[in-house]
């Protein structure tokens, strides 16, 4: 099923889906899809498990999840982990050659979800999945996989995503989206490879945590060596993160009920696993929990001068009650 050719455990790969049509009702040219596999599939296939990538994440930065002590043991489970569109790896305006830069095509959520399901039943042949998980934009397509697929999967397990995005979360990609228009160097998307926007870096990591947090972690006369490290970090193509920001500033996924949320939740099937942090600066967690009281189920809450970032700072926590989920239990019992 996989080729004449074994895989190691975290190979990246590549599916070529050859056209995706996206919701904007533009076609991606020569789509692929990047991924990585981890254990190995059981013989009545029922034991995969998908990683879903945040904004700017890369399949590559999902090694840290999948472990015994992480959120997905591969001894136990066939895992999967994918590339987003518009990430740098899965077709993307950086690597496209038909359509680069702003000619690739608008993309939502839903036309990664779209991408992801394609990957895994026409080249990887599953029929029928344990479950997705996902934090942050990963979070958001977990969201959209149990709406849009919800026969598919025994369980959705979201971490810091959201169904729809409030006023305050479209204030910040907004925020970001105009520094990469207004930097000079950006020309109109035509700058030199490599451009790098240091006021992107610095409002993002502004909503990664919270005050506290950031005042704890850095005095003030250590603040210029530390901004310089958060500058240093951005290193996503400004067209690609454009894309992202795109898809995630019109994610809702009531949108094929009419922007009925509670009817979304009547089509959810799986198990539903909803962990939010509470003082979430970056994605705020009201949607989510306003979704699970619809589903009548109890989400995970998670308070931490972390903000965004609880999940990494209550990790044992949050590791637990993943297992839990990807046994099809709830973490409360």
């Amino acid at each position: 099923m996989f080729g004449a050719f074994a895989v190691a455990d975290g190979e990246q790969q590549f599916a070529d889906l050859g056209q995706c049509r996206v919701e904007s009702g533009e076609t991606i040219q020569d789509c692929r899809i990047g991924y990585r596999t981890w254990g190995k599939l059981n013989a009545d296939q029922s034991n995969t498990v998908v990683l879903l990538t945040w904004f700017t994440g890369t399949s590559e930065q999902l090694y840290g999840s999948v472990g015994a002590d992480k959120y997905v043991d591969p001894a136990k489970f066939y895992v999967v982990a994918i590339d987003a569109l518009a990430n740098g790896v899965s077709s993307s305006p950086s690597n496209s050659k038909a359509q680069p830069r702003l000619k690739f095509p608008q993309i939502t959520i839903a036309d990664m979800v779209e991408t992801q399901h394609r990957l895994l039943t026409e080249t990887l042949k599953l029929k029928h999945i344990r479950a997705v998980l996902g934090g942050s934009m990963g979070g958001m397509q977990a969201f959209q996989w149990a709406v849009q697929y919800p026969d598919y999967m025994d369980a959705v397990i979201t971490i810091v995503g959201s169904t729809q995005l409030t006023s305050h979360d479209l204030l910040l990609w907004r925020a970001e989206k105009n520094a990469i228009f207004e930097n000079k160097n950006f020309d109109d998307g035509n700058y030199k490879p490599g451009l790098l926007i240091p006021s992107v870096a610095d409002m993002h990591h502004l909503e990664l945590t919270t005050p506290d947090r950031i005042n704890d972690e850095t005095l003030p006369q250590n603040f210029p060596a530390e901004a310089e490290k958060i500058e240093a970090s951005e290193t996503m193509d400004p067209c690609d993160r454009l894309r992202q920001l795109d898809a995630m500033m019109t994610h809702d996924i009531s949108k094929k009920f009419n922007g009925q949320m509670y009817a979304a939740t009547r089509a959810v099937k799986a198990k539903m696993l909803i962990i939010v942090a509470n003082k979430d600066h970056m994605v705020n967690p009201h949607p989510a929990l306003v979704f699970a009281e619809m589903l009548l189920t109890v989400p995970m809450q998670l308070d931490s001068e972390c903000g965004h970032l609880a999940p990494v700072c209550q990790a044992e926590q949050v590791n637990t009650a993943v297992h839990r989920a990807l046994e099809l239990k709830t973490f409360l019992q």
